[in-house]
Formats: C-alpha cells, sequence, structure tokens
C-alpha cells in the first residue's frame, strides 16, 4: 500500500482528510504533527489520529527551531506584511513542509498532503516548500479535489464517520495557533464591517478588561536577537512564552485587519500576537538608537521585500538568504535593552540603552554646546537647496511663475 504523509493538526480539515486519503487514493497515512507551540491543541493527537484511521503519527518538537531560524531572523528583518501582519502563520508553514519532507523520505513515502485550501495563501506555503526540497515528492490538496465547499459541509461530513471535531456550526472559525500567534478567520469575522466580540480573544484579555496600571518589561537584545527578559537569561522559547504572557494579559498584540492574499483576494483576519508585537515595537527602537541613518532606511526597504516573500512561502530562495546576509550585517551593533510600557493594548517604549548607541547627548541638546557650530547649516542648506533654487530661477525667467 502506498504511503502519504499529511500534515495533521487535529482540527476539522486533517480530521476529515485521513479517511478521504484512504478511501479516494488507497493511501496508508502518516500523520504527521509539528509542535510549534500549539500546547493544548496537541493533547490527546495521538490517539485521535490513530482513531480516525491513520497508521502511525510523529509529534516533532521543532518550538526552537521555530524560533531561531524562522521568527528570529523575521524579527531581525523587521518584516511586516502591509504594516499590521507579524507573519505568524507564514512562517511556519515553510518549517512545516520541511518536516514533512523529512518524515516522508524517512517512511518511503510516494506523497505528502495538506489540508489548505484552494483559495488560501497556506496551500502555495506549503508546496512552494515541498517544491524547494523534494521536487520529486508528489502533493495531494484535498480542498482542490474533493465535494466539500464549506465548513458546514465539512462537519456533516465528520460527522457521518463518527469524528469528532473541535468546531461547531455555531463557531466556526479557522483558526492557526502557534508559539508567536494565534489567527482567526470566518464566521462573522467574513464581513469587515462586524467588530470582532471578546470571546474571539483566546490568547490576549480585551484592552478595555486590562489592568488599570500600565506593566514595565525590559528587553534585552545581543546582535538583535532578545536574550534577556526583565533581567533574566532565558531561552528562546522561554523567553517568547514568558512574554507572551504578560503581554496578553495587559491586552498587547491585536491586529484586526483585511489583507491581500497572495492568490488575488482580500481576507479579514484577527491575529493575537503579544510577545512578537513587544519585540518588534523594542527591537525597532534599539535599532533607531543603533544605526545610522543610511541603513536604516535602506534596512526599512528591505524589510518591506522580506515580509512579502514570507508571506508569499518563498522561504527557501536564493534573494532571502542574501537579505539573510545583509540584515545580519546590520544587525551587529543592535544590542542593549529597551523598557517597554505596556497598558490595556498599547505597547510603546519607556527607554532605550546601548553601548553601541550612535545618540550624542552634547550634539543633540538644546543647551549651550561647544561641539556643534550652528553657523555650519547655512552652508549645508545652501548647498542641499541648490537644485530647488536653480528651477525656481529658471521657471521666473521662463516666465512659468
Amino acid at each position: 500500500m502506498p504511503k502519504v504523509v499529511l500534515a495533521y493538526s487535529g482540527g476539522l480539515d486533517t480530521s476529515i482528510i485521513i479517511p478521504w486519503l484512504k478511501e479516494n487514493y488507497g493511501y496508508e497515512v502518516i500523520a504527521l504533527a509539528v509542535d510549534l507551540g500549539q500546547k493544548e491543541e496537541l493533547e490527546s493527537l495521538n490517539e485521535k489520529a490513530i482513531n480516525t484511521g491513520a497508521s502511525k503519527i510523529y509529534i516533532e518538537d521543532a518550538r526552537q527551531e521555530f524560533v531561531e531560524e524562522y521568527i528570529f531572523p523575521t524579527l531581525k528583518a523587521g518584516a511586516v506584511y502591509e504594516g499590521k501582519y507579524l507573519l505568524g502563520t507564514s512562517m511556519a508553514r515553510p518549517l512545516i513542509a520541511k518536516k514533512m519532507v523529512e518524515i516522508a523520505k524517512k517512511e518511503g513515502a510516494e506523497a505528502v498532503a495538506h489540508g489548505a485550501t484552494g483559495k488560501g495563501n497556506d496551500q502555495v506555503r506549503f508546496e512552494l516548500g515541498i517544491k524547494a526540497l523534494a521536487p520529486e515528492m508528489k502533493i495531494v490538496a484535498p480542498w482542490r479535489e474533493w465535494d466539500i465547499r464549506s465548513r458546514e459541509d465539512a462537519i456533516d461530513y465528520a460527522n457521518a464517520r463518527g469524528i469528532p471535531v473541535p468546531v461547531t456550526k455555531s463557531r466556526p472559525y479557522s483558526m492557526d495557533r502557534n508559539i508567536w500567534h494565534l489567527s482567526h478567520e470566518g464566521a462573522d469575522l467574513e464581513d469587515p464591517w462586524n467588530e470582532p466580540l471578546d470571546d474571539v480573544l483566546l490568547l490576549t484579555t480585551p484592552p478595555t478588561k486590562a489592568p488599570d496600571k500600565p506593566t514595565y518589561v525590559e528587553i534585552e537584545f545581543t546582535q538583535g536577537i532578545p536574550v534577556k527578559l526583565d533581567g533574566a537569561a532565558l531561552d528562546s522559547v522561554a523567553l517568547i512564552e514568558k512574554l507572551n504572557e504578560i503581554a496578553g494579559q495587559n491586552g498587547v498584540g491585536i491586529v484586526d485587519m483585511v489583507e491581500n492574499r497572495l492568490v488575488g483576494m482580500k481576507s479579514r483576519g484577527v491575529y493575537e500576537t503579544p510577545a512578537g508585537t513587544v519585540l518588534f515595537n523594542a527591537h525597532h527602537e534599539m535599532e533607531l538608537l543603533t544605526l545610522d541613518r543610511a541603513t536604516l532606511h535602506f534596512k526599512e526597504i528591505v524589510a518591506a521585500r522580506y515580509a512579502e516573500l514570507v508571506y508569499d512561502g518563498v522561504w527557501f530562495s536564493p534573494l532571502r538568504e542574501a537579505l539573510d546576509a545583509f540584515v545580519d550585517s546590520t544587525q551587529k551593533t543592535v544590542t542593549g535593552t529597551v523598557r517597554m510600557r505596556l497598558y490595556k493594548g498599547n505597547c510603546t517604549p519607556a527607554g532605550t540603552k546601548s553601548p553601541y548607541s550612535l545618540y550624542n547627548q552634547e550634539l543633540s541638546t538644546f543647551s549651550r554646546d561647544e561641539i556643534y557650530n550652528q553657523q555650519d547649516a547655512e552652508g549645508f542648506i545652501n548647498l542641499f537647496g541648490l537644485p530647488l533654487k536653480v528651477r525656481a530661477l529658471m521657471e521666473k525667467n521662463s516666465g512659468l511663475r
């Protein structure tokens, strides 16, 4: 019997894909769950996969790899898609694709399968990763083949086969969770006019219900990577988990946006990214202190392109690796401590210090100083404004003004 490795979450889609693959392809289904920080979602996954028809299941702990080889490079790049989305799902898919290929080769499987829909970005992210790492591998995408057309249809399919699923027709949100974020799509959120209900949030306290006093956190960076939280050295996974808890309690990290999907349509999603929001803001503050103007401004251009690459699923590409090389070169002095103030959904800087600070108080002071000669500014302005002056004289002499 030929084998297929299925990226398995235990959710609605992948639960029904196991019997569907057996019924329609005659495959022996090997489930693969990649632990990226889903926590309780991984409970009873082994039993559930086997009871649903899988021959075996792998549960691979990839949390550290996810944080250090996917999240931190994206953080250092400052990559944010369309100014709001911190790429929680986008970063995870290439890593899952990598693990799928590894298990497929180990098991001698002829194919891999995923539960991404034909309308979404994830199908692209999974399959580009697989093509980059195992171009010979067959890919099965049930959502592009079967007759199921909605979440409600999928629930009916599951019920007909006695498959329990963690989704009901009264709350049919599509969710994706990892250590970096939790996303919510579908149901009432499909109308951008509908304000998200408080009970949508699972990681974050609604800002109106957050504590009435601000919480301060200090994050220490070494070459762009967060290494300490409030003075305590923590491993990468523990740091994000702890910061998720603190920031989430203060209502920080909620993003409600309509984004442009790669496949050509707009979609509306609500994202919870507590630790990520704090880390991105803190990292940016550190760069403002330690990077020169030209490098900082060019890096902002790189950040936008990097975000598009990650969003589009082109992680395993020469361009992304080349951009990483540039980013890493900029991070050599991004070292120091940032203090952030968290209060009812807001995340604002409250202090920054670095041994590589380019801020010179003697130059910047409004008090008397002996370094900066203000008369030098006149010559600078004359030269900097010379093209404007020449054009204005031309327009005056030629009668254009």
